[in-house]
């Protein structure tokens, strides 16, 4: 008989897991001796970038990604990485080393109640009761993590089982689509033809489905306007399309009143609605409807308004896409609005940056956007039109960005990665740029540095001034990532940040852009 440490490499292999993204502990040593030549280890200098890294693999691979983290502590550091995960949908397999199972009853130094600590915020969580279930617990994890709604699973292992003898594994295969109702496709593409002014909002969803260019010919087909979810994780639709017509702002009175002028929305892959500011208001205008598709039933649950499809995002875009004339009998909307070029003048704002950013941007790239202050200002200059091209962080909390864009140039080596983020936000998950330096990711990390947090200061409008902890002085940001590795530039005037960025782009390597912008800009968060 085989041992389990070697049986649970073996079913690793088998699931294509060969990347273990950890932090290493004593409780992991024995997992960790004699570490298979054909694997790969990922090391993070903090749990939180550990996990923000492979959840960007995992992304970027549609594959789950494994992460081994160090027992209580070290899933403690990581449970606001793991926690953004799960609304990032991304299948994880986490575990974690427990202390020796023989002394658990005494609580020995570095024991903990990992089961518990990893709820709410993972699909699954469990601690094998016998050392010979560990295999199988991994399994069940990698299965329900891939399963849709996909997420993190977690598997709490004493550190004395990996020692313990365990007959071999053999994993299964599932299918995990699930095709969406007839019934209710039939009746989507009934109004959806019968419509006078159509609406698609496009989310996360559709990326992740493989349904991109899918959701094109849908939109063609119905000459239907369309906007991007509020605070979208992923670009579901391509931003320079004459249809598309931006991102819906996160308030409730604010979407009603958009999308009052259509009498049908169909909204895919995203929730119905995601707010952020109370704004009160009804969720749409009398005589607009709703028809929401979801392989989520805690999405389609909890939505505003609507009538709610169960299913696969991709299955059911494809075939609505069957049930439609190829031409609509209706006038397609008008294309929005080119942004302008920002004014000229001596101090360097975000404006400038995202403009530049638009012409440095090499058509391949990779966004990942942590910046909350100018993340309109990103959109409008910065259109994205690829699948797999746009991430953030889907419940807002700070960290993502750093680290999922190493995880993601990990994935896509070939492609560059353009990680846009606040200096409030990098400094969440700073650890990453040794990462990136450390396995020589390609990510130009473009920071718009207002020395405060802006995003703040805006929600607080004129009552800011009194607002104590807002301010971020004399944070050496290039000195910071020359110490941990990467090149670094501080650029401050308007005329340099088109060849710094050139640069970023070509160096083939981790390179830091920290652009000191004027810190009263932008004036609002729309």
């Amino acid at each position: 008989m085989s041992t389990v440490r070697e049986v649970t490499y073996d079913l690793l292999r088998s699931l294509g897991m060969r990347r273990v993204f950890g932090n290493p502990g004593s409780t992991e040593l024995p997992f960790l001796r004699d570490f298979p030549e054909d694997f790969t280890y990922v090391l993070g200098l903090h749990e939180g970038a550990v996990v923000g890294m492979a959840d960007g693999y995992a992304q970027g691979t549609r594959q789950a990604a494994f992460v081994n983290l160090h027992t209580a502590a070290g899933l403690g550091h990581a449970s606001a990485a793991i926690m953004t995960a799960f609304h990032n949908r991304t299948p994880l397999v986490i575990t974690a080393g427990q202390q020796d199972r023989r002394h658990l009853a005494y609580e020995p130094f570095l024991a903990g109640r990992l089961v518990e600590m990893a709820l709410p915020y993972v699909k699954w969580s469990n601690e094998p009761v016998r050392a010979g279930d560990v295999p199988a617990a991994i399994e069940r994890a990698y299965h329900t993590a891939m399963q849709p709604p996909q997420g993190p699973a977690f598997v709490s292992i004493p550190m004395d089982d990996w020692d313990a003898r365990a007959e071999p594994h053999t994993p299964r295969k599932i299918d995990y689509w699930m095709a969406p109702n007839p019934e209710g496709l039939d009746e989507a593409a009934r109004v959806l033809q019968m419509s006078r002014r159509p609406a698609i909002v496009a989310g996360a969803g559709v990326d992740r489905a493989g349904a991109f260019h899918d959701a094109v010919d849908l939109a063609e087909r119905l000459r239907a306007a369309v906007w991007a979810d509020p605070m979208h994780a992923r670009a579901g639709f391509p931003q320079d399309h004459p249809l598309f017509q931006g991102v819906l702002p996160p308030a409730q009175a604010t979407i009603a009143d958009l999308l009052s002028g259509h009498d049908v929305v169909l909204v895919l892959g995203a929730p119905v609605f995601r707010y952020f500011q109370y704004v009160p208001g009804e969720a749409v205008k009398p005589g607009t409807r709703v028809i929401h598709v979801t392989d989520n039933p805690e999405e389609a649950s909890r939505a505003a308004t609507g009538t709610g499809i169960m299913g696969d995002v991709a299955l059911a875009v494809r075939q609505l896409i069957e049930r439609l004339p190829k031409e609509a009998d209706r006038p397609a909307p008008a294309p929005r609005s080119q942004a302008g070029v920002p004014a000229t003048g001596s101090s360097l704002t975000p404006e400038h940056v995202m403009h530049a950013l638009a012409r440095s941007l090499p058509n391949e790239a990779i966004v990942v956007e942590e910046t909350p202050s100018s993340r309109n200002l990103l959109h409008e200059h910065v259109r994205v039109n690829r699948p797999d091209s746009f991430y953030s962080s889907a419940n807002g909390g700070l960290g993502f960005g750093a680290s999922a864009s190493v995880g993601l140039s990990l994935a896509s080596p070939e492609r560059p990665v353009a990680c846009v983020i606040g200096d409030g936000s990098l400094m969440y998950g700073a650890q990453a740029l040794w990462s990136a330096a450390r396995y020589g990711a390609n990510v130009a990390f473009v920071v718009i540095n207002n020395r405060q947090y802006r995003i703040l200061k805006l929600l607080a409008g004129g009552g800011a001034d009194q607002l104590p902890g807002m301010d971020l002085h004399e944070l050496d940001i290039a000195g910071m990532a020359r110490s941990l590795g990467c090149e670094a530039v501080t650029i401050k005037d308007p005329e340099e940040i088109s060849g710094a960025l050139d640069h970023a782009f070509s160096s083939g390597g981790p390179c830091v852009v920290d652009a000191i912008v004027d810190p009263s800009t932008p004036k609002s968060l729309l």
